[in-house]
């Protein structure tokens, strides 16, 4: 029989060691607890609590009896966040593992044996704990993301709003870009107040709109109907109602910026902001100088970066936090974000090569950020358009979300200003890349690589 030639220089088994000693496994639902320690902390080393605030505190005061300093838990949904805060306050280090890495095993489909299966794999350390900020950043992160709720809650009245427009046959988002601006706002605002007449409704027109005043009063010459204005009217009062709870919440968040400190040490002052980049408002921006106070905590101008706005660098600050040492390198990074590729090898083969799907914000950030350096005369527009000739528009957004994740990562790691590098430059590196790589090539094969202005000057014959 013949054997394969791939052999390990040297076979070496190892066993497996207990890493945690003190270990317990925790399996949470919506009403119960199934807690495990080991058999020789407690007679009964497999227990039940209810999930009420009372039975949380006898939960971590049983496991601080049995002298336990780590907890791994399995959870769906939220149940897990009060009593993983729980355990930080006294001290017992939470590991909230991935329920698809524990699920594997058959057989184990009760939550008591779940919760001994997490315990023992937690003591041998086959775990690892999900990636959490510290607590003053998930404030802050939960706070961004019930905004960005808001906005979304906010979407479907315009759409309500066009709908009702276009019922009428009033067509203000063909001449409009967008009927929520300044220009499209007035108009509403004036139909909702009573004004029917196409051509006073056309002088509320912005100096800066694109569409003259005659074809914007073309478009809003249709028919008025009643029960139209009133959805228009209940549209825009929803649409202004969540506007107003999103001020409140930038407040809100302003107010933890400013309770959040610097996550670095220094004494030299902090250094004025460039100006803001063009064309980078937003009508979904903060209200407050949100640049500012990432800045200030974690001591890089984030907006600077090519692609990132204010809210898009509130946002990844707020989800990947500030130490970067939680990660031990910029490619475990790029993978717990799911920009980086992931290889399925078998048989020495490589299957397929694919981008593991993550539920992350931060990965639907610096996705947008990918996005809006298509066209811009950066080094980031410039490869995001050379893979987009390679490999296809997806795919090029995901490359160019890794390359913009991996600066992010190396500014918040030495706290480096960004130098921006236009596309020039990155086309003429790349050209220099390419060059040698060819120049190898012709040596392996033995040839020699001439440029084509000397070649041509050596085959061309001299003049008699």
């Amino acid at each position: 029989m013949a054997t394969s030639s791939r052999q390990p220089t040297r076979a070496r088994l190892e066993e497996l060691h207990c890493v945690h000693p003190h270990a317990a496994g925790l399996d949470i639902g919506s009403e119960e607890i199934v807690v495990a320690v080991p058999p020789d902390r407690d007679p009964r080393p497999v227990r039940a609590f209810r999930t009420f605030t009372p039975d949380l505190n006898a939960l971590v005061a049983w496991l601080v009896s049995c002298r336990i300093d780590t907890v791994a838990m399995e959870s769906t949904g939220v149940y897990w966040v009060p009593l993983y805060e729980a355990l930080e306050r006294q001290g017992i280090t939470p590991y909230l593992v991935n329920a698809g890495h524990v699920k594997t095993v058959p057989g184990r489909k009760t939550d008591w044996n779940d919760a001994q299966w997490l315990q023992k794999l937690h003591m041998l350390g086959l775990l690892q704990a999900s990636f959490r900020p510290d607590a003053d950043m998930c404030v802050l992160r939960t706070l961004l993301r019930h905004r960005a709720q808001l906005i979304e809650h906010r979407a479907p009245h315009i759409a309500h709003m066009q709908q009702a427009l276009t019922q009428m046959n009033l067509r203000l988002s063909v001449v409009l870009t967008d009927i929520m601006g300044t220009t499209g706002q007035a108009i509403i605002r004036a139909i909702v107040a009573g004004e029917r007449d196409p051509v006073v409704l056309a002088r509320l027109r912005h100096p800066r709109c694109t569409s003259p005043e005659e074809t914007i009063a073309k478009a809003l010459t249709g028919r008025w109907q009643a029960e139209h204005l009133f959805i228009l009217q209940q549209a825009l009062e929803l649409f202004d109602s969540y506007t107003a709870k999103i001020q409140l919440c930038d407040a809100e968040i302003e107010r933890q910026f400013s309770v959040l400190k610097p996550r670095f040490e220094s004494d030299e002052p902090a250094s004025a902001l460039p100006p803001a980049k063009p064309n980078s408002k937003s009508k979904n921006a903060p209200t407050f100088n949100a640049r500012a106070e990432v800045a200030r905590i974690s001591g890089v101008d984030l907006v600077a970066v090519t692609g990132i706005a204010a809210s898009t660098a509130q946002t990844i600050l707020s989800e990947i936090g500030t130490d970067m040492s939680r990660f031990p390198s910029v490619k475990h990074f790029c993978s717990w974000l799911g920009l980086a590729p992931h290889n399925d090898i078998s048989g020495g083969k490589v299957l397929r090569r694919r981008t593991l799907k993550v539920s992350s914000r931060a990965n639907q950030a610096f996705r947008a950020a990918a996005q809006s350096v298509a066209r811009s005369d950066s080094t980031f527009g410039a490869f995001f358009r050379s893979m987009r000739a390679r490999l296809g528009p997806q795919q090029a957004i995901v490359a160019t979300a890794h390359k913009i994740a991996r600066v992010v990562y190396h500014l918040l790691k030495y706290r480096e200003a960004f130098n921006p590098e236009s596309a020039a430059a990155y086309t003429c590196k790349r050209r220099e890349r390419e060059v040698k790589q060819l120049t190898r090539r012709a040596q392996k094969l033995g040839y020699t690589l001439t440029p084509a202005d000397s070649a041509s000057a050596v085959s061309t014959p001299s003049p008699s």
